[in-house]
C-alpha cells in the first residue's frame, strides 16, 4: 500500500496573508480563494502536495518541514533577505539570520514562521 500526503490545513489568523507569504517566501504561484471551498486558500508546494490554508479565531500553529534542493534553499534565503523576513537556524531562534550548516536531517536548515506562529523548516543538502 503506498501512502502520501494529499493536502494539509495551515490554520491562520488570515488565511489569505498567510497563503500569500508562504508562496512568495518558497516561490510557489498564489491562485487565490479556492473557487469551490473558497473559505481555503490552497497553495500548490509539489505534485501530490497542496497546502490550505484557513481563517480561524486562535489559530495554534503549525510546524511544517520541507527537503529542498540546494537551489531552492539559497533562493529561499534571498527572499528572506530581500524582504527582511527574520529566519534562524534553530526552531527557538527563528530569528537570529542564521543558517544551520549542519541540520541532522540534511546538510542545511533553516527555521521561518508567519504571523500566525507557523513556524516553517526548510532542509536541504549541503553546498557542493
Amino acid at each position: 500500500m503506498t501512502i502520501s500526503l494529499n493536502h494539509m490545513i495551515v490554520t491562520a489568523a488570515d488565511n489569505d496573508e498567510a497563503a500569500r507569504f508562504f508562496a512568495a517566501v518558497m516561490g510557489l504561484e498564489y491562485t487565490g480563494p479556492h473557487p469551490q471551498a473558497r473559505h481555503f486558500v490552497p497553495i500548490r508546494v509539489n505534485g501530490s502536495l497542496t497546502l490550505d490554508f484557513l481563517t480561524v479565531a486562535h489559530p495554534q500553529g503549525h510546524h511544517l518541514a520541507f527537503d529542498v534542493d540546494a537551489l531552492t534553499f539559497d533562493m529561499v534565503v534571498d527572499r528572506l533577505d530581500a524582504r527582511e523576513i527574520p529566519y534562524g537556524d534553530e526552531p527557538a531562534h527563528a530569528d537570529n539570520q542564521r543558517v544551520d550548516e549542519s541540520h541532522p536531517l540534511g546538510g542545511r536548515g533553516l527555521y521561518f514562521s508567519d504571523s500566525s506562529g507557523n513556524l516553517y523548516e526548510l532542509i536541504a543538502p549541503s553546498r557542493s
